[in-house]
């Protein structure tokens, strides 16, 4: 087993480094090894690959302390037990009967880690489920059985370590007079670093670590004293995400600097231990960024002069930092740096006759580039100077690392010219002629790495008689990246930075996708608590679908369901709580949004109706309440959010409060034509005939199934408000021509577009499937999909692709469920999105 392990770790890191870390792990006591938190959802769908890390890091005599929490598998027995879950900022209330529950659930939970490590994986393992963890009430008024720990008696802990057992602990307390009290797990796996102080102290979770909701990237490092505060006012740092780092930061602040929390999947458990680079998110305390201005100001000049040297000696190199260095006194900069300079960045600011400031020099240790402290000093040097440029050269190993930080590059020869900030046109281009024609001899003797080069070009020229090219900003790392061919400069423009703990010689391998909104899916959940749900409007067929896949979301938790007709009768089809029809009035519903009764109102209204609901629930003020509209009101509402993920940038979904569900038909078509957007050579229409639900419950000739019967009935041939629908959505102006059919759900649209350019069928597929890669609920298929398979269903599917002889002219198909995709799924997945969950979170595919 040790020998596997070792040759496993062999393929992600060298064997002198594993032997440093193992060397550093062995140089403690057992205790201080490492304190690992497993988070609930783990033990139920991770528990083999979470005991197989366990079994590895057994096998090197490594005894990590394993904290573990229950708190999905919890709310799901408070709802079988009757027990509404309440949460107030994100802690569990607690009362006698929650709290019974819990102890006997962390009993069974922890008993059955023990079992399943000893029996299945055979590593010796000991439950611990009291005397450790020594508590007072948090609140008791507030949150009742909740505790907040004072003391750890690390004796059961030890006495397990020394008996090379594993310590399983669950997140329950004791008071000094033996009261049981409930503890999040994150609060005990933090009570016990500060207690032990481990070298490494990890969080397990199923999503891998934190993500940025901008970028959709893993977040590598975070360097919390100088990116606290910027993290806290960013939109997606929220709920579950939010908690996290505030507790995180907590806990750094009482531990040893050189302390950091790793969040990750336990699948690169002994990646994280074991190497460099790590598997997830690294939080660390980390060191500030400082600036001066002034040479004077610089505290140890033999650490600059040694920074500014790193791995660019050579003959007379010295001289020239010395130079350089000289120069700074008598003239504008500002060097940004961290406490070791582990990093430095020099800028000359602004002349007279340009509002561009210079990069005179950077330089980094392949430390600070791990830990984002280059990041961090480039980030600082933007806010400073909002237009800034530099060069870089072609062969350096880094150059996509300086490409990423620029807004805008051009290559002359064997040099990159890289700029960022907005500014007048003709400075850009200015500046760009100038180093078309000079390089980055444009800089004079303002840049070092210029000084340098020459030096050594003058130096080989001695002893080979011939000029020798020299790295410059080689001690940078990053991705190796070609530039491109071109024989001509060529601007290109790029605002994605991305964030990576790698070096250049183990660069990350990032999953490629084709599709540019890609889907959240588990990776940004940053709740695991219920959201408290009202339904108005529960009549329809749209309501009956959202009630039963609400059924089964494992934190969405229906409180209230208002229907006029109704009103009075038990809401069937609900398993989780009893649920009675009311008939709720906007001033019900504005006292129960005052009282922050509600975290997310669902309107299944008819067109026209839901804004006095709507206003009442502004009024209250309530801005953290999400609202959901299934009518068409604020479809064309530009302060609410369009709620087609698929296409709608889902960040801007996240992040919204209220969002405007899709129309069935207009849902389909959209998916059905968007990837062809750019190739559209005129108007496309839409042929689309549903099924009768589609025409709602109150009795019509359009769901009568009599008048239906061997007939199809067209309806609003022009100017149907989801033609208006799609082609502001679009961009562009779509025919729809609707019809309903004879079966009872489900839509197929057959899309005619005329093509501005000559395309093959194979052309357009490739189109499609490389826009929806990756999308749970969109399924691209060669022949034309039927209506007939997708009802029931919680997806699109789009085919067909019959292309005109001419090749200018192609039909698409698309169907739908009007109910699922095209109503209840759809809104599910904005609740999801908007409340913090996995995207796909209670919905089947």
């Amino acid at each position: 087993m040790r020998a596997a392990f070792l040759s496993l770790l062999g393929s992600v890191s060298s064997r002198r480094e594993i032997d440093q870390y193992l060397a550093q792990f062995r140089s403690v006591s057992s205790q201080q090894f490492a304190v690992v938190k497993v988070g609930g959802a783990i033990l139920t769908d991770h528990i083999d690959t979470l005991c197989l890390a366990l079994q590895h890091l057994y096998s090197m005599g490594l005894y990590p302390i394993i904290v573990h929490g229950a708190g999905p598998q919890m709310n799901k027995l408070l709802l079988d037990a009757g027990v509404e879950p309440e949460f107030i900022d994100g802690i569990r209330v607690t009362d006698k009967k929650t709290l019974g529950i819990a102890r006997k659930l962390f009993l069974e939970a922890n008993m059955d880690l023990v079992l399943k490590l000893r029996q299945d994986w055979g590593i010796p393992a000991r439950p611990i489920t009291a005397g450790v963890l020594q508590a007072d009430y948090l609140d008791k008024e507030k949150w009742k059985y909740v505790g907040d720990i004072t003391n750890v008696n690390s004796r059961p802990i030890v006495d397990a370590l020394k008996a090379k057992e594993l310590p399983i602990l669950c997140s329950m307390a004791e008071t000094e007079d033996g009261q049981i009290l409930n503890v999040n797990a994150d609060v005990v796996a933090g009570a016990l670093a500060r207690a032990l102080e481990p070298l490494k102290i990890v969080y397990l979770s199923e999503k891998g670590g934190l993500f940025n909701g901008d970028t959709g990237k893993l977040i590598s490092t975070i360097n919390l004293d100088e990116e606290y505060d910027t993290l806290m006012q960013q939109p997606w740092v929220k709920y579950g995400t939010k908690l996290k780092i505030v507790e995180v930061k907590k806990l750094l602040d009482d531990l040893p600097k050189t302390s950091s929390v790793a969040i990750i999947h336990p699948q690169y458990l002994e990646k994280e231990l074991f190497t460099h680079t790590g598997g997830g998110t690294l939080i660390r305390k980390g060191e500030s960024i400082q600036s001066v201005t002034k040479f004077d100001d610089f505290e140890d000049i033999r650490t600059l002069r040694d920074a500014l040297l790193r791995d660019r000696e050579s003959i007379d190199s010295g001289d020239v930092i010395d130079r350089y260095l000289n120069n700074l006194k008598t003239r504008p900069f500002e060097a940004f740096f961290d406490d070791s300079m582990g990093a430095v960045g020099i800028v000359y600011p602004p002349s007279n006759d340009s509002d561009f400031a210079q990069l005179s020099t950077f330089t980094t240790t392949k430390d600070a580039f791990l830990t984002n402290v280059a990041d961090n000093i480039f980030e600082r040097m933007k806010k400073k100077y909002p237009k800034l440029y530099w060069t870089v050269e072609t062969s350096d190993e880094n150059l996509g690392w300086f490409k990423e930080k620029a807004d805008g590059t051009l290559r002359r020869e064997k040099e990159v010219f890289c700029f960022w900030g907005s500014a007048d046109p003709s400075q850009v281009v200015s500046l760009m002629s100038e180093f078309s024609q000079h390089g980055r001899q444009m800089f004079g003797d303002h840049n070092l790495e210029a000084q340098l080069r020459r030096a050594a070009d003058y130096a080989a020229s001695l002893k080979h008689g011939h000029g020798q090219q020299i790295r410059s900003y080689s001690t940078t790392a990053s991705e190796s990246r070609a530039f491109g061919q071109q024989s001509r400069p060529s601007l290109r423009t790029n605002r994605v930075a991305p964030s990576f703990r790698d070096f250049a010689t183990s660069a990350p391998r990032a999953v490629e996708t084709t599709n540019p909104n890609p889907p959240y899916g588990i990776k940004f959940k940053s709740k695991d608590w219920p959201s408290k749900v009202a339904l108005i409007g529960a009549r329809g067929y749209t309501g009956q679908a959202l009630i039963d896949l609400l059924d089964r979301h494992p934190n969405m938790d229906l409180r209230h369901v208002s229907s006029r007709e109704l009103a009075g009768k038990k809401l069937e089809g609900y398993t989780k709580r009893n649920i009675t029809y009311e008939n709720l009035s906007p001033e019900d519903v504005k006292k129960m949004a005052e009282n922050n009764e509600i975290d997310c109102w669902v309107m299944a209204l008819p067109n026209g109706v839901c804004q006095p609901f709507v206003n009442a629930i502004n009024e209250a003020g309530g801005p953290e309440a999400v609202i959901v509209d299934l009518s068409a009101d604020y479809r064309f509402d530009s302060s609410w959010t369009y709620g087609l993920p698929e296409l709608v940038d889902r960040r801007k979904i996240s992040d919204a409060k209220r969002i405007a569900n899709p129309g069935c038909y207009a849902t389909a078509a959209q998916l059905g034509i968007a990837p062809l957007h750019d190739f559209i050579g005129g108007q496309p229409t839409v042929f689309g005939v549903s099924g009768y639900s589609g025409a709602g419950t109150k009795p019509s000739p359009k769901n009568d199934v009599k008048n239906l019967e061997n007939n199809i009935i067209p309806y609003s041939l022009v100017d149907h408000i989801h033609e208006r629908e799609i082609s502001s959505q679009l961009g562009i102006d779509v025919a729809f021509i609707p019809h309903v059919a004879v079966w009872f759900q489900g839509i197929h649209h057959t899309i005619s577009i005329p093509l501005n350019r000559t395309m093959t069928s194979r052309d357009i597929r490739n189109l499609y499937q490389d826009r929806y890669a990756g999308e749970k609920l969109v399924k691209v298929v060669g022949e034309s999909p039927l209506v007939k398979a997708i009802s029931g269903k919680h997806g699109v599917e789009i085919g067909g692709f019959a292309v005109h002889s001419s090749g200018r002219r192609v039909v698409v198909n698309a169907t739908i469920d009007n109910l699922l995709k095209g109503a209840a799924t759809q809104c599910l997945q904005n609740m999801n999105l908007a409340l913090g969950y996995g995207e796909y979170e209670g919905i089947p595919y």
